[in-house]
């Protein structure tokens, strides 16, 4: 029998800001936090969502950030997709994300359609998620969430879910740099 095939979909800033909240770190090693989270199947693609922050208004944080995104191109099999940041009334008020969800869900649909994927795992926390991860469970697809917190955090992802992988001490603690 041929081993399922995954896709793995990290929401980056969801990711970035639980473990920072969690774990007071963000040095995770993808490689092998992807691994551990694929286990004995068969990798297609990792999909990473993030966006870029503006080099004018955060110049530090920007350069960081960049050497994270060519960190992460190296990645074998691993694609950075990239929405945008919006800057209302900087510095004021923080940025917000415009568009990541949308992609992030899009990608999962169109490739859970084209029969990309026997399987897929979501690393987000974000309930938004709940109603494109029933279509693809409606068309055969197997549903991994993996996410932070109590059992009762994201309920609406967990009821959906096939399979939840917890984000915890013990999960992580082979993952990290």
């Amino acid at each position: 029998m041929p081993k399922e095939r995954v896709a793995i979909y990290i929401d980056g800033s969801n990711l970035y800001h639980s473990l920072k909240n969690e774990f007071s770190r963000t040095d995770l090693d993808f490689e092998k936090f992807c691994n551990k989270l694929l286990g004995k199947r068969y990798l297609v693609r990792i999909y990473y969502y993030n966006v870029p922050l503006d080099q004018t208004k955060e110049p530090d944080r920007y350069k960081d950030q960049q050497k994270f995104f060519s960190r992460m191109r190296r990645l074998p099999y691993l694609e950075t997709r990239l929405g945008r940041l919006i800057y209302r009334n900087w510095p004021n008020e923080p940025p917000y994300e415009k568009g990541l969800d949308v992609k992030l869900a899009t990608d999962m649909l169109v490739h859970g359609f084209q029969d990309n994927y026997d399987a897929i795992i979501l690393v987000s926390s974000d309930s938004d998620f709940a109603d494109a991860l029933q279509a693809l469970k409606d068309r055969g697809k197997h549903v991994d969430i993996a996410l932070f917190g109590s059992t009762w955090a994201s309920q609406r992802l967990r009821d959906i879910a096939d399979k939840v992988i917890t984000l915890d001490a013990d999960f992580l603690s082979q993952c990290w740099k």
